[in-house]
């Protein structure tokens, strides 16, 4: 799990923890009369007891119970879950001392990857393969397989290629939501001739100050040249100063840094990416590329929908030859067991059953297709599950999680401040940011 991801969810829990609680008592309540006929596949469980350990805390574990809740009663297996904000550093330390959990909820190819070489993963068996094949892109299943073998299936997922705007400021003003990057700059130009500012910005996070500009370029790279350079990217096959990741940083300041659209580019250095979309309701800026996650981030009582205050549009792609690039992130169900019981939760977790179970008790997005979009109350996940769940998608991880956090978590974002706020050339950029990646 990303440390965006985290901070949001901390600032958010207090406010959502009784919700939560509320919903999994209606659940439970509900189980007593549970309708057992989703899961007369599953045989054998009764008195059995599976192991989760993951990255999610409370109050979204409590949520994860609640949704599996009518398959442990109708079944008679017992699901234990376990949360930890330390899990990167506990499951590695773990698994090498054979105290591995049954199944983990992975956050990183990377990780997952670490976790297949020490050959204690078991590949993904066949109720696992079928739910997959049957619901998920090839996209998605590529993100769960190690050297061409598939171990993992996708669970929650988000969503980070959208551009918050403001419906009733775009019906002011004449303006309509563009479908290409051309229609997009185009409507930036025709916003700043018309005095305004086209795209707000802030990469200030704290200690993880620069992570929204590594998701510019991440969004930018893919647009531009697909799924393959980006993951040679990612693993370094391809350096930050090869020309083609050059070309798409010169994009990303074109965009950006581009003084006729944001104003003064070194000001979203020291703006807060909380901040930099608040002006989007008033019209004192117009769009900002962020996730999906972003809404949270508007005051209380502001109106997200199609026609409200805020809503967000999906990020247009630059090259045709690329099929709607979407990038971001997920959790994938990784088994160290193979006993029967832990292949038949996993199976279920891989399922539509499960994911619209979940889906209904609050926000998380699934990229499972078999969840009815009707089933997303709240717009915006709704708006995500179009893409996630789109077989034709172009799904990519986000980059910078899963480079080595020397570089993804660590140079990569002092070096995109510097960027942004000192003015350092990008041949000086990718430079530092190359001389950073850990020696194998």
């Amino acid at each position: 799990m990303s440390i965006r991801r985290k901070s949001l969810l901390t600032a958010a829990g207090v406010a959502v923890l009784s919700l939560v609680a509320t919903m999994v008592t209606s659940v439970g309540s509900a189980s007593a009369a549970a309708n057992c006929d989703p899961f007369a596949g599953y045989h054998g469980l009764k008195g059995k007891t599976v192991t989760i350990f993951t990255s999610i805390l409370e109050p979204e574990l409590g949520t994860m119970k609640a949704a599996w809740k009518d398959f442990e009663s109708c079944t008679g297996v017992k699901i234990k879950i376990e949360g930890s904000n330390q899990f990167e550093a506990l499951l590695p330390v773990r698994v090498k001392g054979g105290n591995a959990p049954d199944l983990a909820l992975i956050p990183q190819p990377g990780l997952l990857a670490a976790m297949v070489a020490t050959g204690k993963v078991k590949p993904a068996p066949a109720g696992v393969i079928a739910n997959v094949n049957k619901y998920y892109s090839p996209s998605w299943k590529a993100l769960g397989s190690v050297n061409g073998k598939f171990y993992a299936a996708p669970l929650g997922s988000n969503m980070k290629s959208l551009v918050w705007y403001s419906p009733t400021q775009f019906k002011k003003n004449g303006y309509t939501v563009p479908t290409t990057w051309t229609e997009m700059t185009a409507l930036a130009d025709k916003m700043a001739a018309a005095g305004q500012t086209a795209f707000c910005g802030g990469i200030g996070s704290g200690g993880a100050t620069g992570w929204p500009a590594t998701d510019w370029l991440e969004e930018v790279v893919v647009r531009m040249y697909g799924q393959k350079i980006y993951n040679d990217w990612i693993s370094h096959k391809i350096k930050f100063s090869d020309p083609k990741i050059v070309a798409a940083m010169n994009t990303v300041a074109g965009w950006m840094q581009n003084p006729k659209w944001v104003g003064d580019p070194k000001a979203i250095a020291t703006t807060s990416f909380q901040d930099a979309g608040q002006g989007i309701p008033s019209g004192g800026c117009n769009m900002l590329q962020q996730a999906s996650f972003y809404g949270s981030q508007f005051p209380a009582g502001t109106n997200v929908s199609p026609t409200g205050d805020v809503f967000a549009f999906y990020l247009p792609g630059i090259n045709p030859a690329v099929t709607t690039p979407v990038e971001g992130g997920g959790e994938f169900t990784t088994a160290f067991s193979a006993r029967p019981e832990v292949q038949q939760v996993q199976a279920f977790l891989a399922s539509a059953t499960y994911a619209t179970s979940r889906v209904n008790l609050d926000h998380w997005v699934s990229a499972n297709s078999g969840v009815p979009l009707a089933a997303y109350k709240d717009p915006i996940d709704r708006l995500s599950a179009q893409y996630l769940a789109n077989p034709k998608s172009t799904f990519v991880f986000d980059a910078s999680d899963a480079m080595p956090a020397a570089v993804g978590a660590g140079k990569e974002w002092t070096e995109f401040t510097a960027w942004f706020g000192e003015g350092k050339s990008v041949a000086d950029v990718v430079k530092a940011i190359d001389a950073a990646w850990p020696a194998k």
